[in-house]
């Protein structure tokens, strides 16, 4: 027993300079267990007995640090990248205690607005099953899509589309996280992202700093661990969903590496609930960090996914099974993100050279009937490919207490599209007389070109370090023929500012103008029956928030803000004549037709947070967000968005009881969500071809679903033994079996056996749906889910 015992190592940096803080005093708490930094800022503090540990980090010069909730195994070694924020004064001793001793403002470049997950609030998050764009949904803002309770990961920020989004890894941008992404938009049903690579995720909903382009509503910024320097190690993932691996470590005495495969185990899921999808998907994931010399660092990574999505017949035919199977297309889809990173630490700063290529493979078809298809009766065809070969360039200097970053960017873009969907197919009545004429879109374009960006931020910190401001500024153009080649026209400024009211107290304002090129679908989709192609202005949105911080100690935190977002130059759909801001939870593409770019939006509201870390055995997180979300269509009329859910409120809690168990609940509310009732004549008509019914836009997000409430339990249990631990946990999705509101689905009646449908005359059923019998179809469906899995670290 004396033998199981974990460690913990890292690396402590100036978060202005990026050298290494030498001499830094680095203490575990409750054991007292203590070291200090060596020449190059590293530390390694072994013969720890495992639990869950604070982190304490104090160094002359600098802001005092404590990281919490580090979870020591004897399995696998932690080790950390910490960054601490330089003080306006050196101290002339070290005081280590519970609040801040003085007042000093927050963040100098994004001082509100800002979230941030551990690795082990991600792990340990209840329904999350390591899924981190899932876990996400539990901080203020953040939605869930329509009806809240689906089960697809589309991130909905402060009321704004799911496309407006942008995810940066270790500085490389990725522009999909999500298994079965939709193009053009970013969601998806499962993560892809490998939590045992995640250090820290950062979430900004506002105030971006100006190296960040083409967001609109929020930055991610995922930091991923190092590997392990001391040895090689490793861990094993298995559920009912998936099979994970993960090996990390040396490689030589200066480069070390992450590696891991996933393989999902959702189709035997789906089988064994005799769900008639079966969806497929493997994923990949690399990083290493080479440092080259005392100034020099190198990082590579990559991750990428493929995804494969597939029908059964059920053992159990029921409308609502049949349904799903015709509505939704067969999906082949692969990608893939490499980047490189190259960084060199100078006099008074470091610069950041980075070079990376990333692909999305998009094929999609759908057919009259999926179980048979043929080229005959094909609905819906996507076959197209998007590459983002990037370069980027950023330097950070401090010069006299300023903080100054600039750099600029260009990519180079390829993106090809064979795209075909059947709205209407010709149909006729009983005496051969047309009734409908075919309404079909194709297009099949290849579009390369240019994108370039630069930009500048600053910042510095005034009256002892009580007030701290920043302003930047960047332009982006791009050379697409329908598109804005002047980058001076995409002008964002920004400038936030925070200031300490008390030690205790802060409070903080931000004004921002941000521009997001719209898809590559539609900037390529050009109409072949017309010719005419999409406009291809950047969408506009200004930001004004402002809000309040409550830190009463290190480990409690409350913050109360407000917000507002104004939309322009918004694209809308000229076939149903609503803002593409309400679309992005489908599978396939968004942007693959016609479009005007005179749409406006706007979404406010206000945000309550609080946050108490790991203090002895409890830890929580609280969040409610009162918003509302509106946009405007081709008749300039402003309706509801679809993510106009008003209310979002989000409850975690977790307790480590004695003998490594730990227990974890997660509630979550989500109110009604807006819904567009169908065209009931349209519906019949078109329902035996397309699957589904037709909305009727004229009466856009008119109704509403019943407001979504679930909740979640985790329960772990550790066991350590020498160079091994094992994590058994039982995670309980919906537990209280709470139905999940979505959009009706409409369908004709069925008969006894589900074998065909049934008819007012008795005889088959006809092409045009005349004499068919339409039925809505509650769309309400709850399933409590247990997953019993465990992890196994070497």
């Amino acid at each position: 027993m004396a033998q199981t015992t974990g460690s913990i190592s890292g690396t402590i940096l100036d978060r202005n300079t990026q050298k290494p803080v030498i001499g830094a005093s680095v203490e575990v708490q409750p054991s007292k267990t203590g070291t200090i930094t060596d020449s190059l800022g590293r530390f390694r503090i072994t013969g720890l007995t495992p639990g869950s540990y604070s982190l304490s980090i104090t160094a002359i010069g600098f802001a005092d640090k404590t990281l919490t909730n580090l979870v020591i195994t004897s399995g696998n070694e932690n080790n950390l990248n910490i960054e601490l924020d330089p003080a306006g004064t050196n101290l002339s001793e070290v005081v280590v205690s519970g609040k801040r001793a003085s007042a000093r403002a927050t963040s100098l470049e994004s001082p509100l607005s800002i979230q941030r997950l551990t690795t082990e609030e991600i792990k340990a998050n209840p329904g999350g099953n390591f899924d981190i764009s899932r876990v996400i949904q539990s901080l203020p803002g953040v939605g869930g899509g329509v009806g809240g309770g689906g089960f697809r990961n589309d991130i909905i920020i402060r009321g704004g589309a799911p496309s407006e989004n942008v995810f940066y890894l270790d500085g490389i941008e990725v522009p999909l996280i999500n298994h079965f992404g939709t193009q053009g938009s970013g969601g998806g049903p499962q993560g892809i992202l490998n939590v045992s690579f995640i250090e820290d995720v950062k979430l900004s909903s506002s105030a971006f700093d100006a190296r960040y382009d083409n967001a609109l509503s929020s930055v991610f910024q995922f930091k991923q661990k190092n590997g392990n320097p001391n040895r090689l190690q490793g861990n094993i993932r298995l559920s009912a969903t998936e099979l994970a691996a993960t090996f990390d470590g040396p490689i030589s005495p200066k480069t070390t590496f992450l590696a891991s495969a996933r393989r999902s185990y959702l189709q035997l899921l789906f089988q064994a609930l005799d769900l008639p999808i079966r969806p497929n998907y493997w994923d990949f994931q690399f990083k290493t960090n080479t440092r080259i010399n005392d100034k020099t660092t190198l990082q590579v990574l990559g991750i990428g996914a493929i995804d494969e999505f597939r029908f059964a017949a059920p053992k159990e035919a029921t409308p609502e099974k049949l349904y799903a199977v015709n509505s939704s297309p067969l999906i082949n889809q692969w990608n893939y993100t490499v980047g490189a990173s190259l960084k060199r630490l100078t006099d008074r700063g470091f610069w950041t050279l980075s070079l990376s290529r990333n692909t999305l493979n998009n094929r999609a078809d759908k057919y009259e009937d999926n179980d048979n298809p043929s080229e005959g009766t094909r609905t819906f065809r996507i076959n197209s490919q998007e590459t983002e070969n990037k370069l980027r360039f950023d330097q950070t200097v401090s010069i006299d207490k300023w903080k100054i970053t600039y750099g600029a960017s260009a990519q180079y873009v390829q993106f090809g599209n064979d795209f075909y969907q059947l709205f209407r197919p010709a149909l006729t009545d009983e005496q051969g007389n047309q009734i409908q004429p075919a309404e079909e879109l194709r297009t099949d374009t290849q579009l390369d070109f240019l994108r370039y960006g630069a930009f500048v931020q600053t910042g510095r910190r005034f009256w002892e370090d009580r007030l701290a401001i920043s302003a930047g500024m960047r332009v982006d153009g791009n050379s697409a023929d329908n598109s804005v080649a002047n980058p001076l026209k995409q002008w964002s400024p920004r400038i936030s500012a925070s200031l300490a009211l008390a030690p205790d107290w802060n409070f903080s304002a931000s004004y921002g103008l941000y521009y997001r090129l719209p898809s590559y679908t539609q900037l390529a989709f050009e109409a072949s029956q017309t010719g005419m192609m999409n406009p291809g202005d950047y969408i506009r949105s200004r930001h004004l928030v402002a809000g309040f911080e409550w830190l009463p100690s290190n480990n409690t935190r409350f913050t109360l803000e407000g917000f507002y977002k104004k939309y322009s130059n918004y694209p809308i759909s000229i076939l149903d004549g609503i803002s593409l801001a309400n679309k992005g939870t489908e599978f396939g593409a968004v942007g693959n037709e016609p479009v005007v770019q005179d749409g406006e939006g706007k979404a406010y509201g206000i945000e309550f947070f609080a946050q108490q870390k790991l203090s002895k055995r409890f830890f929580g997180v609280l969040s409610y967000t009162f918003y509302r979300s509106e946009f405007t269509g081709l008749n300039s009329e402003w309706i509801r968005s679809s993510w106009d859910n008003r209310h979002l409120l989000s409850l975690t809690a977790g307790y480590k009881l004695n003998r490594n168990w730990e227990i974890g609940l997660k509630f979550r509310y989500q109110g009604a969500a807006p819904y567009t009732p169908f065209d009931l004549t349209a519906s019949q008509l078109n329902y035996l071809t397309l699957g589904t019914g037709v909305f009727d836009f004229s009466q856009t997000n008119t109704l509403e679903l019943p407001a979504f409430h679930a909740s979640d339990i985790r329960i772990d249990k550790k066991w350590n033994l020498r160079r091994f631990t094992l994590d058994l946990y039982l995670d309980i999705q919906n537990w209280y079996n709470s139905k999940n509101p979505g959009i009706p689905q409409y369908t004709f009646q069925r008969t006894a056996d589900n074998s065909g449908f049934q008819t007012t005359d008795g005889q088959p059923i006809r092409q045009n749906g005349s004499n068919g019998i339409p039925v809505i179809l509650a769309n309400n469906d709850g399933r409590l889910l247990p997953t019993l899995g465990f992890i196994v670290e070497f």
